[in-house]
Parts: C-alpha cells; sequence; structure tokens
C-alpha cells in the first residue's frame, strides 16, 4: 500500500525543507506527499505533487486564484467556512479539495454539500493534526465532526483525503500511526485503503464539473 499525505507544509511555512520531508517520507513508508506552494517532482524516491490552500472568505476570491492556478499539476484545497459557501466551492472547476470542515459551522457540510460533493468528485480532506495536539473537549469534538463525515460519506460516496498537515518531520506520521489515528473516529479498513489513490484520481477527475463565472 503506498500511501500519500495530503497535506505537509516545508519551509519557510514549516521548519523543515522538502528535501529533509521527502526523506522522513521514505523512512516512515510514504509514496506521496502534497507540498503546499512546492513545485512537483520525485525527492528522495517520494512523489512530491504541488499543493496550494485557498483561504477566502468570499466565492469570488476563490476564483480570482482559481484564475493563477496551474491547472494540470495542482492539488487545489479550500478551507471551509459557512454552508453557502461550501457548496458554491464544490461546484467550481479544479477545486480538489475542501478541507478543515471540523473548523467551519456545525452543518457547512451536510447531506446537500456530500451529494454535490460526490457528484462534482470534491473531496473531504481529514486532518489529523487536532486528533494529535488536541486534548478534552477540543478533540471530542473533532472526532465527532469526523465521524458525521464519516457517516455522510457511506451514503453518498464522495472521495476522502487524509493529511497529517506537517510542518516539521516531527509532525508526520506513517501509515501504521495515521491507520490508528483514523481508527478513532471510525473509519474501517475499507474506506482507508480507499483514500490511497485517491489524489490521482482528483488530479485526473471523472466527474463532470460546472464553472460559475
Amino acid at each position: 500500500m503506498t500511501l500519500t499525505d495530503t497535506c505537509v507544509h516545508p519551509c519557510p511555512i514549516g521548519d523543515s525543507s522538502i528535501r529533509r520531508m521527502a526523506l522522513e517520507a521514505r523512512q516512515l513508508g510514504l509514496g506521496g506527499l502534497v507540498a503546499i506552494d512546492t513545485p512537483p517532482g520525485v525527492i528522495e524516491g517520494v512523489r512530491v505533487i504541488r499543493g496550494i490552500i485557498i483561504t477566502a472568505q468570499q466565492v469570488k476570491e476563490v476564483i480570482a486564484t482559481l484564475r493563477r492556478v496551474p491547472k494540470s499539476d495542482t492539488l487545489v484545497m479550500v478551507n471551509a467556512t459557512d454552508p453557502g459557501f461550501v457548496r458554491a466551492v464544490i461546484g467550481l472547476k479544479n477545486v480538489h479539495v475542501l478541507r478543515h470542515v471540523h473548523r467551519a459551522e456545525k452543518y457547512a457540510f451536510d447531506h446537500v454539500a456530500a451529494r454535490m460533493a460526490s457528484e462534482h468528485g470534491v473531496a473531504v480532506d481529514l486532518d489529523l493534526r487536532p486528533i494529535i495536539y488536541y486534548r478534552g473537549v477540543p478533540r471530542q469534538k473533532v472526532l465527532h465532526r469526523y465521524m458525521d463525515v464519516l457517516a455522510l460519506r457511506h451514503r453518498y460516496e464522495f472521495p476522502l483525503t487524509v493529511s497529517t498537515n506537517a510542518c516539521s518531520i516531527l509532525d508526520m506520521r506513517g501509515p501504521r500511526e495515521i491507520r490508528a489515528l483514523t481508527s478513532l473516529f471510525g473509519m474501517d479498513d475499507e474506506t482507508f485503503q480507499s483514500t490511497v489513490p485517491s489524489v490521482d484520481r482528483l488530479l485526473t477527475p471523472r466527474y463532470p464539473v460546472r464553472v460559475i463565472d
């Protein structure tokens, strides 16, 4: 099994170079990294995919950013906010991943958004960083939010990705640890296995998309 960590932050955002992160990924048993604002390539035997994160409050800001993004080799992720924003960005061409669902409004990702994500091939990212570092009630809230996402996924079968959101090699985790963390919110083996090739599927979508001008 070759697992891709769908979001890491090399220098200058993080404190580790992409080469050092790729070496750590290889030693951990990862096959790929989606590295934010980093040119794509193969480093230390690990596939590096360029990713960008769009943090915006209005859909028009997302559209303006998308016009400047290289289309063929960049995984585009958008941070979730409120229900209207989420539904709008899911329908945009070249948006691949909706992330930070655990930080969004409680019902920002609901049945309507889940059905749209399935129709448009947009993945929901399950960020493991809060599960690793949060404690007490905040951690439980994230676990419950991810359980809700999985319940919707079982019904609508939209793609999933899993990321560590690592800013350092100390934050990175291997497949076995990642699998153990996903089991905390009830992800079964079949669902976990289905996240493995999801990045390639997202970059070459087989789903219809619509453009909002």
